[in-house]
This record gives structure tokens, C-alpha cells and sequence, in this order.
């Protein structure tokens, strides 16, 4: 590595700090960029700085937005009665791109995970009371993962709301469409069964 100037290497090792980015991709990204346009490394590091200036939670699902209550939140053909409830952003993004639901969100900014010291008062289960309390929820969605933290975290949310007049659901989880039985896992077989529905 040692070839390259300082600052093509300063590059290198900045952009091999990103999650899943190792050296021989940020070496690749870091030739890219020398070799694009200036316009386009300027529009890079623009875009770069633009979301650390701008962006921030929504002030009302938590979600990230330029403004201070996302685009979701505040698009009036939401159906706002209905909440789903989802740990990060990205599951958010996930929902919205299968164009399935079309209520509002809650993100917890995380899962229940005791054995990393993360607790309820760690993730936003009491701004979620507080917004039920409201009176506009009909319907909760637990839309949180299908590992341990998820469950738990759906098991929590679901008990610490048994006492509100909401409906309280939780998406169904199993074998996924292709899915060959034989190469899915015991866990995955045994919610396909248990959240199994009749035909006929």
C-alpha cells in the first residue's frame, strides 16, 4: 500500500472504516474516485456533509428526516390508527418497499437485550406508551426481528400494553416464498407452524 501517496492512502483508510468495506474495496473506491469527475467528488463530499447538517429523528416515529416530522408522518392519506412498530430505520424502509402497509411507524432505535445492558428505558418503549395514551391507535403491529431480542422485545411491548384498548398484532413469521424446506432452519419451520392458517 505503501505505493500511494498520503492521500490517496489518508482515503483508503478513511473509507475502509465503513461497515462492510474491507481494504481491497476501499482501495477500489478510492481509485474510482480519483479517477471520477471533480463535479462528482465534490457532489460526494457534499452529499456526505449535507446528511450529517441536516438530517435527524422525526419528531414523532423517530425515523430519519431532513425536517423535523418525516414525510411518512406527515402525508395525510396514512392510515394513522394503525402503529408498526420496528427496531430500526432500515425495517421501516423494508416495510415501505413491499408497499404492505400504508399506517404510521414507531422505531425503537433497538431490541431488548440484557446481556448487552440494553433495557427498556434504553430503547423508546415509554414514547410509544405515550403516543397510544393519545386515543388515535387502533391497532399495534409488532414488526420487530424474529431473533431473541426481537421476540423478547415483541413479548415486553406486548405485555406492557395489555391494559390499553389496542389491538395488539404480530406479523407472522415462516418459511419464506421458494424456501425449500429441507435448507430451513428449525426455528423458521417451527413459527411456520405455529402461525399456520387454514385454506379451506
Amino acid at each position: 500500500m505503501n505505493h500511494y501517496p498520503p492521500s490517496v492512502l489518508k482515503l483508503i483508510k478513511h473509507l475502509a472504516r465503513l461497515p462492510g468495506v474491507g481494504e481491497k474495496t476501499a482501495e477500489r473506491l478510492a481509485m474510482h474516485i480519483l479517477r471520477a469527475p471533480r463535479t462528482e467528488a465534490e457532489q460526494l463530499s457534499r452529499s456526505i456533509i449535507e446528511i450529517k447538517e441536516k438530517v435527524r429523528r422525526c419528531s414523532l416515529c423517530f425515523s430519519l428526516s431532513d425536517t423535523d416530522i418525516c414525510q411518512i408522518c406527515s402525508d395525510p392519506a396514512r392510515t394513522s390508527s394503525m402503529l408498526c412498530v420496528v427496531e430500526q430505520p432500515a425495517d421501516m424502509v423494508a416495510i415501505e418497499k413491499s408497499e404492505s402497509f400504508k399506517g404510521l411507524y414507531h422505531i425503537l432505535g433497538g431490541a431488548l437485550s440484557p446481556m448487552d445492558g440494553i433495557g427498556p428505558d434504553d430503547i423508546r418503549i415509554k414514547e410509544l406508551v405515550a403516543r397510544i395514551a393519545q386515543g388515535k391507535t387502533e391497532e399495534v403491529i409488532l414488526a420487530t426481528s424474529t431473533t431473541i431480542e426481537g421476540e423478547t422485545t415483541a413479548d415486553y411491548i406486548a405485555n406492557h400494553l395489555g391494559n390499553q384498548p389496542v389491538r395488539i398484532t404480530r406479523i407472522a413469521s415462516g418459511v419464506p416464498v421458494g424456501g425449500d424446506l429441507k435448507y430451513v432452519d428449525q426455528v423458521t419451520l417451527r413459527k411456520s407452524m405455529e402461525t399456520r392458517h387454514a385454506i379451506k
